[in-house]
């Protein structure tokens, strides 16, 4: 499925997902510890957050917790990645709340069981809002970088109706903003 293709039928909603899409398709995507990508859309009152980085910027390893303090580290990590109104907060005057994350325990999820597809694994999460002013809606604070200390650097790229962007954010920087 070719990116454009991806974005007509899908809508603006999820074209966050289909960004990358093509780069999957092209082969396995680039692992890069210390840094996470963060796909950021708005389609008419809902702003969409897909988040997507390495398990070892969140925790500190990629595997199963071997240890009780490396569960209590898991357990931590994915209460914070759950609260989406801690991690993101969107401009006050656009009028946004948030929706239940979606985040998958995957390795991190207490029972996870190993895959056996090596010690290389990701996060991925989704948050929502729900913006009663969306036109209001200008920039997005982030505390990726005060909630994960592993985590060095941000790639966003942000879609609306008005255009796309693209932006590298490095700790501490926690603003992001969504002007085309």
């Amino acid at each position: 499925m070719k990116r454009t293709t991806c974005l007509r039928s899908l809508g603006l909603g999820l074209a966050a997902a289909c960004v990358a899409a093509p780069l999957a398709w092209a082969g396995p995507h680039a692992h890069v510890h210390g840094a996470a990508k963060l796909n950021v859309a708005l389609e008419g009152k809902v702003l969409t957050l897909q988040l997507e980085t390495p398990l070892e910027a969140v925790v500190g390893f990629e595997r199963l917790p071997r240890t009780p303090a490396e569960r209590e580290t898991a357990d931590r990590a994915l209460a914070k990645l759950r609260d989406t109104a801690a991690l993101f907060t969107p401009d006050a005057a656009a009028r946004c709340q948030p929706a239940p994350a979606e985040v998958p325990g995957g390795l991190l999820a207490p029972g996870a069981k190993a895959s056996g597809k090596g010690e290389h694994a990701d996060l991925d999460a989704t948050y929502r809002f729900q913006c009663e002013a969306p036109e209001q809606l200008t920039g997005l604070r982030h505390s990726l970088f005060d909630a994960f200390t592993g985590l060095k650097k941000l790639e966003v790229q942000v879609i609306t109706a008005k255009g796309q962007r693209k932006a590298a954010l490095k700790r501490p920087a926690a603003l992001i903003n969504l002007k085309p």
